[in-house]
């Protein structure tokens, strides 16, 4: 019923809809329009009440809007609640605090962040209007050990969402990033935790550089965006709704078949690393090989300068002989 009521205030476009009118149409009590009301401002919709006029929607001027976002997408789990902020330290720090008060599938969004984080506590950079900044809070009943499989979960839908939506030849590089051209435009940081071998939630951070026109000397040669890379603006509510409905499916079939066999393809088809030689970072360690497969499990398998193979579940990789790459 929140639902319907945010959509009939959305629709009446900045106007105000009166109690009465809301009770008659939906064919509930005006005290129950109040309550919900209530429960929509509590979400953090900006609600107006002026007594003997109603209720009033009051439009955004951000570049997303939260009940823009909430009314487009259409997934059954993920995205079903959805919480917005103009700016933030880190969408992943705030979705830490409210995970065990929050359901399955909440998403935490910015228009911006100041303390934006990727893997091994590298900063990511989020200035405001110019990408999406966003966490998925997940609660699956699997494996702490299969945890890091969400990570391509997401690589999968985010490359295929660019693919479709941009036109442009996004990849994969394994485990967490997406590239074009040899440049980052998106990475992918999960944080879990869990007891007993027993995942207790998941959080899947993305940071997706959609229209940044420009970066910096130090980030230049190695970050990219959607814009600089198609040469016009993308819409970030409709990548955002493209990402998460890809993601919502893929997840769903993981959490069934308890396996990455419906990715596996996309991950081998587009991925940036097979059939290179490349750099893999293990701690104080280089190791020189070649990318042979993604195995079903999702691991990256390689074979090493003298010819013996090993399977890396983790690590970092970059190609041998190209700088581009971060």
């Amino acid at each position: 019923m929140k639902k319907q009521i945010l959509k009939e205030l959305y629709e009446s476009k900045g106007e105000y809809v009166s109690g009465e009118k809301l009770s008659q149409k939906l064919g509930i009590s005006r005290t129950a329009v109040w309550k919900n009301i209530a429960c929509l401002k509590e979400e953090g919709h900006t609600i107006e009440s002026v007594r003997k006029r109603g209720y009033c929607l009051l439009s955004s001027t951000l570049g997303l809007s939260q009940t823009d976002l909430q009314l487009s997408i259409n997934t059954k789990e993920i995205g079903k609640k959805i919480i917005y902020f103009d700016e933030i330290d880190s969408t992943n720090n705030f979705a830490k605090k409210i995970v065990n008060k929050e359901e399955h599938g909440t998403i935490v969004i910015a228009n911006s962040q100041t303390a934006g984080r990727g893997r091994r506590g590298r900063n990511w950079l989020s200035p405001q209007n110019e990408g999406l900044w966003m966490s998925i809070i997940l609660k699956p009943k699997i494996p702490s050990t299969e945890a890091s499989k969400v990570t391509q979960i997401a690589a999968v839908a985010i490359c295929q969402a660019t693919r479709e939506l941009c036109k442009c030849e996004a990849l994969i590089k394994w485990p967490n990033d997406i590239v074009i051209n040899g440049k980052k435009t998106c990475g992918i940081l999960t944080e879990m935790a869990g007891e007993l071998g027993e995942v207790n939630y998941i959080i899947v951070g993305i940071g997706i550089n959609v229209n940044t026109k420009r970066f910096n000397e130090e980030l230049g040669g190695v970050a990219t965006s959607l814009l600089i890379e198609t040469e016009k603006e993308i819409g970030r509510r409709d990548l955002f709704i493209m990402v998460i409905e890809k993601f919502e499916k893929h997840y769903q079939n993981f959490v069934v078949e308890n396996s990455l066999e419906g990715i596996i393809s996309g991950l081998r088809k587009y991925s940036a690393l097979l059939g290179k030689k490349i750099v893999v970072l293990r701690k104080n360690e280089k190791i020189y090989a070649i990318a042979k497969d993604i195995t079903v499990d999702g691991g990256l398998m390689i074979k090493m300068d003298d010819n013996k193979e090993m399977l890396l579940n983790s690590g970092d990789v970059s190609i041998r002989g190209e700088n581009n790459y971060i």
